[in-house]
């Protein structure tokens, strides 16, 4: 949340900033933690513990918050590696043999992609999975809307409506809700008036209804910036798949627990603010001693 971009940096600060240790519990003639024993701790806890771990916290909000039916949003935003591209196999990387050439954005670069499912309302990741940047939304649907329902089911909610771009646009998606918000690309259907589509221009055309719900995944894009501007998962230190998906994976988990924070301290409309959160924990973890 503070931006700090190596275990190194964490470890000196855990010893001379006295905020960050009154958030950590660390008693005041207490050494702060080394940056072995951070890095321990994330190997053991692994990405698998993580993805877990985020989704027992996000049953327990969605229990509070008594919902039945969720409108979820899919989609997949870009990890940019550290690495450069390998000089003979430019479609892969050099100093991280795992990442790969994908799209990012309007351009190609060298990294992953993070697969999310997001509760629209709340704007709460309900799933997520860190794969590859050239592989396919398609290839990775299946598993995401598995665990989403399995959250849901576990929360004793429904999947009420999928809401997605075309780059989820299958028979298979379509399926897995009552109502399915995903356009059809221009090499389906053809011929079909009154048809949700997005042209090149990113406009929509087709029913006014569906074109209305579909402009509501903008929550995913809000979760993704947060991820990006407030819990730096821009900057990724990281190699290797198994690494960047426990990197990634702490920068939803702190999302979540900011929503979990706001919540418990009776200001749901801060969940998307982590300074406050951050602020007032301190401030009432040193009322409580």
């Amino acid at each position: 949340m503070k931006g700090i971009r190596s275990l190194r940096e964490l470890s000196r600060l855990l010893n001379v900033d006295p905020r960050i240790r009154t958030i950590c519990l660390i008693t005041e003639r207490e050494r702060g933690y080394s940056r072995f024993v951070l890095s321990r701790f994330t190997k053991r806890v692994g990405a698998e513990r993580l993805r877990r771990i985020i989704e027992e916290k996000v049953v327990t909000l969605l229990k509070r918050s008594g919902i039945e039916a969720v409108d979820v949003v899919l989609d997949a935003s870009f990890i940019k590696a550290w690495s450069i591209r390998h000089p003979i196999q430019s479609r892969r990387g050099y100093a991280d043999a795992d990442a790969r050439v994908g799209r990012a954005g309007r351009t190609y670069d060298l990294g992953y992609k993070l697969h999310l499912s997001i509760d629209r309302e709340r704007i709460l990741p309900l799933a997520s999975l860190v794969a590859l940047a050239n592989e396919n939304e398609k290839r990775h649907d299946r598993t995401l809307l598995k665990r989403t329902k399995l959250v849901l089911r576990r929360a004793g909610a429904t999947l009420r409506r999928i809401i997605a771009d075309s780059q989820y646009s299958s028979e298979r998606i379509r399926r897995e809700a009552d109502e399915a918000i995903i356009p059809f690309p221009a090499n389906q259907q053809r011929g079909v008036t009154g048809l949700l589509r997005v042209d090149k221009q990113f406009r929509t055309h087709g029913p006014e209804d569906q074109k209305r719900k579909y402009h509501k995944r903008t929550a995913v894009e809000a979760a993704y910036s947060f991820l990006k501007t407030q819990y730096s998962l821009t900057i990724n230190k990281v190699r290797g798949l198994k690494n960047v998906a426990t990197y990634t994976l702490y920068s939803v988990l702190s999302h979540v627990l900011i929503r979990e924070a706001a919540e418990n301290m009776g200001r749901p409309d801060k969940a998307i603010s982590p300074t406050y959160s951050t602020h007032n924990l301190g401030t009432s973890q040193r009322a409580n001693r």
